[in-house]
Parts: structure tokens; sequence; C-alpha cells
């Protein structure tokens, strides 16, 4: 754990009102009482983890769709997470939404039981696009649902885009970037577009109805959004991530970059602590069946041995711009990544995809768009 850092805890909220094409997170669509037998159960879960020894200074509440929930059983989750586990009082809040979900009165809700930073699934501003990616809100609703979080005087207000459509222009992308900074958040997520197998989209790609962007063009898209969003001030502080400003990057999500412990509930949640990864059962049905019996719903684990979580740490690290601490993994691996390496640095540094600050290595803006390249070049 990072000094000073509390752990992470991510909830998975599996409910959505649909499934969209390219989505392949364990989703599905339930009603109402199947929800409340969920938020029954995730409490329980918390319950058998009263005494992981974890200590929590962030919650998550991701899915999913966490924002279809009704708020009073978004606090019924929240103060069984408190009941059960050791969750700081001051732990930041987070919360992904829709902009279907969003008004006046949602948002004050979540403000008032403890969210600080709400991250908005816009993917895009484009009607055309919306419709192709299966969502149910127009672009008129997304900016209307980032006006309202904006007003409502959460800490953070995030966006998140999805780029990597075949057929789009470069000016279209710019344009979706555009119109996410006109309407003044603090922090942007921008995703490639990911063509799963199991997917609707994965069989339409599979069936030659629709063709993936390139990997040159997809190339192009990355180094434009960082571009991009530097000269307005954000921030590239991860692959896909960009802050105005330092106070609003995600905690949370750099914990998962940095190795800190993180406890998942839900369906498919994973956690990590000790050198041990485990995650739950993804379908709902099993892990709440398990849920139900008193037993933990682990679907699998692995220990990570030092090799592996020395690779890990590599291509975390690479991924984001802080880069990667050589004392940090001296420390926790008594390992020098210089002693073998040093032909690898030098070679790295010529070719513009890191600079040597230090004992700290970076990632170049080329660097990070081959993150994990990156990390496989050392020896380790």
């Amino acid at each position: 754990m990072v000094s000073g850092t509390g752990a992470g805890l991510y909830i998975h909220v599996p409910f959505c009102t649909s499934v969209c094409p390219y989505c392949d997170f364990a989703v599905t669509i339930a009603g109402e009482e199947r929800r409340r037998a969920w938020v029954e159960g995730v409490i329980r879960e918390a319950e058998m983890y009263s005494d992981i020894g974890l200590a929590f200074d962030t919650v998550y509440l991701g899915g999913g769709t966490p924002s279809s929930l009704d708020p009073e059983q978004l606090v019924q989750i929240v103060d069984g997470l408190r009941r059960n586990l050791d969750v700081d009082r001051q732990a930041l809040l987070f919360l992904e939404a829709n902009p279907e979900d969003v008004n006046p009165r949602n948002a004050s809700a979540w403000r008032d039981f403890g969210v600080r930073f709400v991250s908005l699934g816009v993917q895009s501003f484009d009607d055309v696009d919306l419709a192709f990616l299966g969502r149910r809100h127009s672009a008129t609703d997304a900016r209307g649902a980032a006006e309202v979080l904006c007003e409502t005087g959460f800490s953070t207000v995030s966006i998140d885009l999805i780029y990597g459509l075949e057929g789009r222009s470069v000016n279209h992308w710019r344009r979706q970037l555009d119109s996410a900074l006109d309407l003044g958040v603090d922090h942007l997520s921008c995703y490639q577009l990911t063509v799963h197998e199991e997917t609707v989209l994965g069989r339409r790609v599979a069936n030659g109805a629709v063709t993936e962007l390139g990997e040159q063009g997809l190339s192009n898209l990355f180094f434009v959004t960082h571009e991009l969003l530097a000269d307005a001030g954000f921030e590239g502080y991860e692959v896909s991530n960009f802050a105005s400003a330092p106070k609003h990057r995600s905690r949370h999500n750099q914990k998962y970059w940095d190795h800190t412990p993180y406890l998942g509930l839900g369906p498919s949640a994973h956690s990590f602590a000790w050198g041990r990864r485990w995650w739950n059962r993804r379908k709902l049905r099993r892990w709440h069946g398990a849920v139900s019996e008193g037993r933990k719903p682990v679907e699998e684990e692995e220990w990570l041995s030092n090799e592996q979580l020395i690779l890990e740490a590599l291509m975390l690290g690479f991924r984001t711009a802080a880069g990667v601490d050589v004392n940090r993994l001296r420390e926790r691996f008594a390992f020098d990544l210089l002693a073998d390496n040093r032909d690898v640095v030098d070679q790295l540094c010529a070719s513009g995809h890191i600079e040597v600050d230090g004992l700290r290595l970076r990632p170049t803006l080329a660097g990070l768009a081959i993150a994990d390249t990156l990390a496989r070049s050392f020896s380790v």
C-alpha cells in the first residue's frame, strides 16, 4: 500500500435498463425485486469481509448503471458498507451515472449522501454515434445532464467519451471533445472502442456488418486526444484519463494503477491485496446463490509471484504520466530496475519513449501510446 493511502472499495451494480451492443461487463436487466435482493446481498457480502484488515478511503459505485437505483437504495448500500467495513467517514464516494437518470432531485440526493465524484456516461455528443452504440439518451439529454451535475455542486464532474468508431473523421472526434470542454466539466475519460467477441458488436464485426477502425486510425485519435486536451489545460495523467487540476484526478482509480489494495463486492468484482487477486462469480444468480448461503462468492483466485508483480507495476506505471518509481520497486521487491536494464533505458530514451527524472522513468506521449510494450522491454 502507498504510504498514507487507504484501500479502495468497489461495488459492482449489475443493472442496466438495456445492454449496449459493445458492452462486455457483467450486466443484466432486472425488475425491482431482484434489485432489492442484490442490495441486501451486497451488504451481506460486505459483512463477510468485516475482518479483512483494510481501511477504505474511497468507495466507487460502478457497473452497470448505479444511477438506475433509487437514491434510497444507494444510501442503504453505503450505510451497510459503513456498518460492516472500516470506511473512513471522510471517504470519497464515486458514482457512475447515465444521462437519462440525471435530474435535479437525484443529483441533489446523491450529493447529500456524500457523492463527490460523478462520472457521466455520455460516450458521444452525436445522435448517430449514440444510436450505433445503443445508448438510450440523446446528445441534448447528455448536455442537460452535465449541466445539472455541474450546477449541483459536486467536487468533480467527469464525462466518459468513446473514440474509434469506423467512418468518423478526426474533426468529428475533435467536436466531441470540444462539446465536453464547453460544458465546463473537471475531468474526462476517453476510451478507445474495444470489440469483444461475445458482444453484439463483436458478432457484427465477425459477420462483416461492421468494420473496425485500423490501428493507425486509433493511434491518430489517441494523439489528437492528448494534444487537444493538453492545449485546453487538462493533464493526461493516465492513458485514458484527463483532469483540469490535480484535485480532480480519480483517487480511486489511482489505487488500481499503483497496486494499492482494493476490495470488490458484487457480481464479477475483482479484489487485490497482499499479492493475491480474486474475483467474484459473474452471473447474478450464481453470485446471489453463494451469498444467500453465507459463502463468499469467489469464482477464482491467483497468487502473484514477485516477477508478476514487478511486471504489473511496470505496465501500470507506464500507463500514467507519473511513470515508474525505481526506489519504490527497490523497497517493495528488493529489485533494482536499472541494474540490468541500463541499455534498455538508454534505448527507450533515444527513441523518445521515456524520460529519466532522477530515479523515476516517465513515459513520453509516444511511450504512453505503447505502455504495455514498454513494460515488456525490461528484464525482470
